[in-house]
């Protein structure tokens, strides 16, 4: 494939796709400035990797996949503890929907107890929220559909006990 288009196949696939970007750089980064880093950072391992990409799997899927390690090892790199929510800035996918007060208190419950997760909980928790499948998380994740299903029922309830709480 010439370089022109794999750029435009590129470009084409990240605008379909980029939504999952900004929900991973909105569960892990705690303000826009670093949600806009995230992004980038995102994006250029993206590219860096595109040209191996064998299609083996769902575009979505290696995306996801390459996103969630770009966003683990970023933070890890750094040694950042985990973040807290921060409601001063949203990505383009929130700002178009208009909830209710007690809807976006119970989001902004759910969010904050989201963040206080371990950053391969938070991983799961998106993907699941995401309506992916045990199989697809399997993919992404590299754990094995039984543990992911082990790993969920604990999450949901270690996000009961922290929603709870507040």
């Amino acid at each position: 494939m010439k370089q022109e288009d794999l750029h435009s196949k590129f470009i084409s696939l990240l605008r379909e796709y980029e939504r999952i970007i900004y929900k991973i750089c909105y569960l892990y980064a705690d303000n826009e400035a670093d949600r806009q880093d995230l992004y980038q950072e995102i994006v250029i391992q993206v590219w860096k990797g595109y040209q191996n990409f064998r299609g083996e799997a769902k575009f979505s899927t290696w995306l996801y996949q390459v996103a969630i390690n770009t966003a683990i090892a970023g933070f890890r790199k750094e040694k950042k503890s985990p973040l807290t929510y921060s409601a001063d800035g949203s990505l383009p996918e929130m700002a178009d929907i208009n909830y209710g007060e007690k809807e976006t208190e119970q989001l902004e419950q759910l969010y904050a107890a989201i963040s206080r997760l371990n950053d391969i909980e938070k991983a799961v928790v998106m993907l699941y929220l995401d309506d992916n499948s045990y199989e697809e998380m399997e993919n992404i994740m590299g754990i094995p559909n039984g543990a992911l299903r082990v790993k969920m029922t604990r999450i949901k309830e270690k996000l009961r006990q922290l929603t709870k709480n507040n």
